[in-house]
């Protein structure tokens, strides 16, 4: 009997809460909208991801376009020769980056250059045009060259590229090849030429940056345990061993660390929607107050006029969860499209359930979460007091307000938690919202205490009306200013912090900054090249030395020691680094002395004291007076730490890790580097003309070219960001337009007693419309100003730059964002108008 009771009882409540919610069907669709495209975001990433994740591990082959690579950044030494001699490489490889010449029209670019040997790749494809290209390039002895390349410098197929001493004809145009993606390749594109003619071009002398790869084919051999048996050899020899499923699962990480960027913007759209449905269910509960306390006159509980809201609430977040799950579904096919720059491969598009259950079960905890702090009032209501009409003094249920807030601050926690694999980040991120959501409120908040006591009592009727609304009963500032301000501050921090890293890596006009630097130039070449600098009116900023060498000792422990000691806590990266060294006697700009005493000067007979670069320090575990002894080119030399130097790595000056005293390595074995400052990219260009016709194997870096590729880097990464932010506008938006629709009762009341005491329409629509400016442009500035301080923020302790902010987010996203707030205000203010009074005071509406 009582299962049937049971079963009546919810059976009842069903059928009330679709009553209820009937007559207000158009509203609870906008409380639902609220959420849709925060859960559309969430999962159209979580879907992406997955299906990333899967593209990973299908082509990981594909990827790297073999099972195994052995790569050096040396010349192989015996040891590792005779390993991939008894493994059998199927192809080998040498790459570096040099300048490459354009007969044709004269033209010079910096390239990377892949002399190949063998059929490779074994898996993916060698895409070309013409398709056979790829097959005969090293038959013919010609070249493949990247195809971008070829459209900037209007080339064809049969047009000829010089490297070095070797004019290569052009074979084909080079569309895709293993491993590579559109961002590197616009920095250096690829220049694919046979092995045979590398000697031949002369470009590979002392100090050159070069990379050894060798190839293997093996699908049935066990990658696990050949890494496990050579790994350790290669890397006590400076060589390593990359396979097909260490490469897959290296840029799996890679990329969950964008998804989980991504998914935390969009869980801030989500946020969002969700503050609009708390705002919105407020006024929504309000007025059913009346609703409820007859149904409790009529014998109904406590608990069953709770659960009649509740469901409907349920309801809401359920479909609401449906259709943004379908949103997302179809929304994920963008994603290649948006991020085809930065994928190394095509990403075929498939769908799984769990991010679209994940979706729906979000939507439904989301909505209950903050729809339940409004929903408590039903709880609580007292049908006398609410029949009396003293809605105001009602009872605050504090206990259960407090148990609420702390359940939707743990979700919030539980959530980025799980999307960032960290209960530190979660907290972090967690307090960043509060704070954020915090400085906003409070600022909502302060604006209207001082418009209470700083009011402009000598106003005109329609300026000092449209602030009363601000703080009216059931007003909705402090939501409104919530959404709007958190749109602008996305948007405006991106703004801002793109300003910051261009400014960081823009160019002076200045004869002092270089923005030409030319690189591996032998000893023999230097003088040559200082009278072509002389003969172009050019003056040398920097002729700086430069030795490579290894680490051999540290702290009396050889560097294959240290690395079979497990106990001994540093990064061993720095193991197998070759390092490029350089000697002076004093330190430069982009150096500042933490520790010790920078020795300029070595005395005959004494030790040798060298500084280092902090993060060297740190990464090393070494600190001053250690002994570190150096392998240059076999000769070894000890040295002690002198100093520790704090470096400015993200200038685009020449800087360095280890610093030597003057008075040691003037006569080891070493290249050059020399800058300059070339004030037209016209003399720019007849420059590199030069030094590439008179000295091939010089590398010549334009930094004008490099920062253009920056810009366009920059600008790629914050049209992604942006796109996900627009997420958290548009729910902004959608939040404002609930609010406005919401309190569509309270202002046709308003607007009636307004036109009972004399108003005119004209004057209730410049009430209307002075308001939302007001909003629009609280909200947005508010956003603004605290985006100013974030990128304050970031600008001193992150980019270590002076922050300059532009006028753009003030001049435009100020001004536009208050109109359409604006637009969006008096969307209703028609039917406001037109609703007759004697309708209104009989409360017929």
């Amino acid at each position: 009997m009582s299962k049937l009771t049971s079963k009546a009882n919810f059976n009842w409540l069903l059928k009330m809460a679709w009553r209820d919610g009937k007559a207000s069907l158009s509203r609870l669709m906008l409380f639902m909208a609220s959420i849709i495209l925060g859960i559309a975001a969430v999962v159209s990433i979580q879907l992406f991801s997955d299906n990333l994740k899967q593209n990973i591990q299908k082509q990981s082959k594909s990827l790297m376009g073999a099972d195994f690579i052995i790569d050096s950044k040396k010349l192989p030494s015996e040891k590792v020769l005779k390993i991939i001699d008894s493994l059998g490489a199927d192809a080998s490889e040498v790459n570096f980056v040099s300048m490459a010449a354009f007969p044709k029209n004269k033209g010079t670019k910096l390239v990377k250059v892949r002399a190949l040997e063998g059929l490779f790749p074994f898996y993916g494809d060698l895409t070309t045009v013409p398709e056979n290209a790829g097959k005969t390039y090293q038959e013919l002895g010609g070249a493949l060259v990247d195809a971008t390349l070829l459209l900037q410098y209007n080339l064809n197929p049969g047009d000829s590229i010089k490297l070095g001493k070797v004019m290569f004809q052009i074979i084909g145009a080079l569309k895709s090849i293993p491993g590579s993606t559109a961002i590197s390749s616009s920095i250096a594109p690829s220049v694919l030429i046979p092995y045979r003619f590398l000697q031949q071009t002369e470009l590979l002398q002392v100090g050159s940056r070069k990379e050894y790869q060798y190839f293997f084919k093996a699908p049935e051999m066990d990658l696990d345990l050949l890494s496990e048996k050579i790994g350790p050899i290669l890397d006590a020899e400076n060589a390593d061993l990359d396979t097909h499923t260490s490469t897959g699962s290296r840029l799996g990480r890679r990329y969950d660390n964008i998804s989980r960027f991504l998914n935390l913007v969009a869980f801030i759209a989500l946020l969002l929607g969700c503050i609009g449905i708390a705002s919105s269910v407020h006024i929504y509960i309000k007025e059913k107050l009346k609703n409820v306390a007859v149904l409790k006159c009529l014998g109904a509980s406590r608990k069953q006029s709770f659960y009649i809201y509740l469901i409907q609430i349920i309801a809401i977040g359920f479909v609401g969860g449906i259709i943004g799950a379908a949103i997302g579904t179809a929304l994920q096919f963008a994603f290649p499209y948006i991020l085809q720059d930065f994928l190394p491969f095509d990403v075929a598009i498939t769908i799984s359930f769990q991010p679209i259950i994940m979706g729906i079960t979000l939507g439904v905890l989301m909505a209950v979460l903050f729809a339940l702090l409004p929903l408590l009032n039903t709880w609580y209501v007292s049908p006398l007091e609410v029949l009396r009409g003293e809605t105001d003094n009602l009872q605050k249920p504090k206990k259960a307000r407090i148990l609420v807030s702390i359940a939707i601050l743990l979700f919030i926690f539980l959530f980025s938690f799980w999307i960032l694999k960290s209960a530190l980040y979660g907290i972090i991120f967690t307090i960043g919202i509060l704070i954020t959501f915090a400085i906003m409120a409070g600022v909502a908040t302060l604006f209207i205490k001082g418009i209470k006591r700083f009011f402009p009592s000598s106003w005109g009727f329609t300026k000092r009306q449209s602030l009363l609304n601000l703080f009216r009963p059931n007003n909705q500032t402090m939501v409104l200013v919530l959404a709007i301000g958190l749109g602008t501050f996305l948007i405006s921090t991106l703004y801002f912090t793109k300003d910051i890293l261009l400014a960081k890596t823009s160019l002076e006009n200045k004869k002092i900054d270089a923005n030409i630097i030319l690189m591996d130039v032998q000893k023999a070449q230097a003088a040559a090249l200082l009278n072509t600098f002389e003969s172009n009116g050019l003056e040398v900023i920097d002729n700086i030395p430069i030795i490579t060498m290894r680490m051999e000792k540290i702290k009396g422990k050889t560097v294959n020691e240290i690395r079979k000691d497990t106990l001994i806590k540093m990064r061993k990266w720095m193991l197998n680094r070759e390092f490029r060294v350089s000697y002076r006697n004093h330190l430069v700009a982009t150096e500042e002395l933490l520790e010790g005493e920078f020795i300029g000067k070595a005395e005959k007979g004494k030790p040798i004291y060298v500084s280092i670069a902090d993060n060297m320090a740190k990464d090393a575990n070494l600190k001053l007076g250690d002994a570190v002894t150096f392998n240059i080119q076999g000769v070894l030399m000890e040295t002690i730490i002198g100093s520790i130097r704090k470096v400015d790595w993200t200038s685009m000056k020449v800087n360095f890790m280890i610093l030597f005293p003057e008075g040691v390595l003037e006569k080891a074995p070493q290249f050059n580097v020399i800058t300059t400052y070339v004030p037209t990219e016209e003399r720019s260009a007849d420059l590199q003309r030069d030094v590439v016709q008179n000295f091939p194997n010089v590398t010549i870096l334009d930094l004008r070219q490099v920062f253009t590729i920056v810009e366009d880097i920059l600008d790629k990464i914050s049209w992604i960001i942006n796109f996900m932010a627009f997420f958290s506008i548009l729910t902004g938006f959608i939040v404002l337009i609930g609010s406005v629709r919401n309190s569509k009762y309270q202002r046709i009341k308003e607007s009636v007693l307004l036109r009972t005491l004399g108003a005119k329409s004209k004057q209730i629509l410049q009430i209307t419309a002075l308001e939302y400016v007001y909003l629009g442009l609280l909200g947005s500035l508010t956003g603004i100003l605290l985006s100013l301080v974030g990128s304050q923020l970031l600008a001193t302790l992150l980019f270590k730059e002076p922050f300059i902010p532009s006028l753009i987010p003030f001049l435009v996203f100020l001004p536009v964002i208050t109109i359409l707030v604006v637009v969006i205000g008096l969307s209703n203010l028609k039917s406001v108008l037109q609703s007759p009074p004697l309708e209104v005071l009989r409360k017929e509406v």
